[in-house]
């Protein structure tokens, strides 16, 4: 939990804590070949090997029965130089350990393990928390062992250890509600505390006793005492008892779910020993609490994860009722933010963000959005971002954790819950920073003194129900994505078809309107001519109506043709020089507009561009006749041309100072047949911007506006550098330079 710097212990993982060579001296011990019986090792604390080899004579230790990897199993209470001991052992591969320990008397209905079972089991069972299981623990440890004090403390994800019950007599310090830091316990002395669950030293200022080899056996300094009682530890830690005030201690192993949830640690400030009867029931009651503890965590998670799933079904449930696109996660109704307690939440596809609930500004969430995507992780989560994402610190105190979901691996489309600041204040066992001078080895603190730290940059941690619950949500989103995806793909299906037999339908009518509007027009100038004399200036002047109608109409006719040419024709793309496109055709509409000035700018290096040269130069022409035409009225009218380059191509940008247009209209001008002025100001059939939008569409390219009234438009287009692989490329995208 701590950001502080920790003295450097990385040498104690260097330590042969499981090779000691030597055992505690309140014992012996002997070592035997499991499969021979012979003596391989003995203890130095032994008056002769001979009075090892005769300890050991006619000792019933079957090794068949002695399992590797197991803790010692109980010999009996035997008589040993006159006195009593308690006699154990165990095997580990080939070797098997017998241990010799002061006598504690045999079992019997009230040796320990027997009071544990009879009066603590049922506390543990009626306990309803953590918290309760341990403080019935901690008091039941302390009666059992005699210990002046017990603690109980679990790990959290950074290997601290949080003091979560306390016995004490008079006159100990309490360490509850402290931390101690996760170097006291380093990884390897981790590790041994999760297989052998019990470790005792009855006296922190004993002198090691060594092994012996037995005559003709090897060096036993490589024998493994993992899991021998009298294993001497390492000295490192002697001297942390010391400075501690402690004599003697014993700590139990809490594993749950096969990992090191915690310990019971036992500390006096006189030297005691526990018997080997008494240790027993300590290893059984450090396993009842495992079992509870895990019953515990286990119930409430499972409950944990059905709530939540019920929330992802509703979610899920209302999605599908609508149009199925993920900006309605963050609908009110919906309240994802809730799903995984965090304040605030939002949806981000691509440079596009929704939100709800307290989050970072947009911006923000675009780029961390974009950073989570590349890490190219499905789940992303963490409750310290400053200290994963470089942006981090700016976005304190609003959000400090980050649960993400990525939904897409095409799109950038992520999924966010943000949680804000937690500012913790810890009180640590002792400011961890404080050390002995170094002299020749390492050393531990010395400082226990209660010291508190001040912890920022961190939020509550998300549960691991929480973290499953967005990922089926994640699952069940991807789902939806794909059936819609799905549907749509039948529904363009469908629209391809339709559109097809439209294209064909306009084709004919175009095509064959064209006759009767030139017929129209025709007999029209036969009646005026034929009959000049005859028809007085109101019926001439209907006739001119009617001319000007059908011609109007002709126009339309040809434009709708034109129009449905574009779809059906083929595309010969080549590189095209568009300054020369653009030279042609400002000298052809000088020509056509011979009265009026106009002043044009063309800059200098125009792109060349890949594209069919017929068609571009259709789209060129109606961009730059649309400003021609509405410039009328400026004097003088200014037109000006210039390349543009965007990530997907180049094209050119064609600005006027005419009469401009609103942008909220900007969606109707590449309409077909949409206009935004009178056909009395402007004349035009309105299919001009439409064949723009086509051409370009079909290129693979994209389209854009920007206007405003009486104060000038732009248009613009880009196409890309290689031919797109299908003559109907994707429709425009919403997106235009800045």
């Amino acid at each position: 939990m701590s950001a502080l710097p920790l003295p450097d212990l990385a040498q104690c993982a260097d330590e042969p804590i499981r090779v000691p060579g030597a055992i505690q001296p309140h014992g012996r011990l002997i070592a035997l070949a499991a499969d021979s019986g012979k003596v391989l090792a003995y203890s130095a604390n032994w008056p002769s090997e001979k009075a090892a080899r005769d300890a050991i004579a006619g000792l019933p230790v079957d090794s068949g029965r002695l399992q590797p990897g197991r803790g010692p199993s109980w010999i009996g209470t035997l008589p040993v130089d006159g006195r009593s001991y308690d006699v154990a052992a165990h095997r580990e591969g080939d070797v098997v350990l017998v241990e010799y320990e002061p006598g504690g008397g045999v079992a019997n209905l009230h040796a320990p393990i027997y009071t544990v079972a009879r009066d603590l089991l049922p506390l543990l069972q009626e306990a309803v928390s953590i918290s309760g299981l341990c403080q019935s623990v901690a008091r039941e440890m302390k009666r059992l062992t005699g210990f002046g004090r017990c603690l109980i403390y679990r790990f959290d994800a950074d290997g601290h250890g949080e003091v979560l019950a306390e016995r004490r007599d008079e006159g100990y310090d309490s360490y509850a509600g402290h931390r101690f830091p996760a170097s006291d316990v380093p990884a390897q002395a981790r590790e041994l505390y999760r297989a052998n669950h019990i470790r005792l030293i009855p006296d922190a200022s004993y002198t090691p006793v060594p092994l012996l080899a037995a005559a003709g056996a090897a060096d036993p300094a490589p024998l493994d005492l993992s899991f021998a009682a009298l294993r001497s530890v390492s000295p490192v830690h002697l001297e942390y008892m010391r400075n501690m005030g402690t004599a003697a201690s014993m700590s139990v192993s809490i594993v749950v779910g096969g990992r090191l949830w915690g310990l019971i640690s036992c500390h006096d400030r006189d030297p005691k020993h526990l018997s080997f009867q008494t240790r027993v029931a300590c290893e059984h009651l450090g396993r009842l609490l495992s079992l509870q503890i895990q019953a515990q965590e286990d119930n409430a998670e499972v409950a944990q994860r059905l709530a939540l799933h019920q929330r992802v079904l509703t979610v899920v449930a209302l999605m599908a009722e609508t149009d199925g696109t993920l900006q309605r996660l963050t609908d009110p109704e919906l309240a994802i933010h809730d799903l995984a307690g965090a304040a605030g939440a939002a949806v981000v596809l691509n440079d596009t963000c929704w939100s709800i609930g307290t989050t970072p500004p947009v911006d923000a969430m675009r780029q961390l959005a974009h950073w989570i995507v590349d890490r190219g992780e499905d789940l992303f989560v963490t409750d310290r971002l400053p200290q994963v994402y470089a942006g981090g610190d700016a976005l304190l105190p609003q959000c400090a954790g980050v649960l993400a979901v990525s939904i897409s691996q095409v799109h950038r489309h992520v999924a966010m819950w943000f949680r804000p600041e937690l500012v913790q204040t810890i009180r640590w066992a002792g400011d961890p920073r404080k050390t002995l001078p170094a002299a020749g080895r390492i050393h531990p603190r010395q400082s226990f003194e209660s010291w508190q730290e001040r912890v920022r940059g961190r939020s509550a941690p998300w549960l691991l129900a929480q973290q499953a619950a967005v990922s089926e949500l994640r699952q069940a989103l991807l789902s939806l994505v794909l059936r819609r995806a799905e549907e749509m793909a039948g529904h363009a299906i469908e629209l391809g078809r339709v559109n097809k037999e439209l294209e064909a339908f306009s084709y004919t009518v175009s095509h064959d309107l064209r006759a009767p509007m030139r017929h129209i027009a025709g007999y029209v100038d036969l009646v005026m001519e034929d009959n000049a004399h005859k028809l007085d200036e109101r019926a001439h002047r209907y006739l001119r109506h009617v001319k000007d109608a059908a011609s109007y109409a002709g126009q339309l006719v040809d434009a709708l043709l034109d129009f449905s040419r574009l779809g059906r024709s083929g595309l010969k793309p080549s590189q095209v020089d568009s300054r020369l496109v653009v030279e042609d055709l400002i000298e052809e509409l000088r020509q056509q507009e011979g009265g009026r000035r106009i002043e044009w700018e063309v800059q200098p290096q125009l792109p060349r561009l890949w594209a069919d040269p017929l068609l571009l130069q259709v789209a060129v022409r109606n961009l730059l006749a649309n400003a021609v035409k509405y410039t009328r009225g400026r004097d003088p009218a200014r037109i000006r041309v210039a390349a543009v380059a965007l990530p997907g191509g180049q094209g050119l940008e064609i600005t006027d100072n005419g009469v401009g247009f609103p942008m909220k209209y900007v969606g109707k001008l590449f309409g077909v047949f949409q206009r935004l002025h009178r056909t009395e100001d402007f004349d035009g059939t309105g299919i001009g911007l439409a064949n723009v939008k086509r051409i370009v569409e079909r290129h693979g390219g994209l389209v854009w506006a920007r206007g405003e009234p009486d104060r000038g438009a732009t248009f613009g287009f880009v196409l890309p550098p290689h031919p797109p692989k299908n003559n109907d490329a994707p429709g425009a995208r919403n997106e235009e330079p800045a």
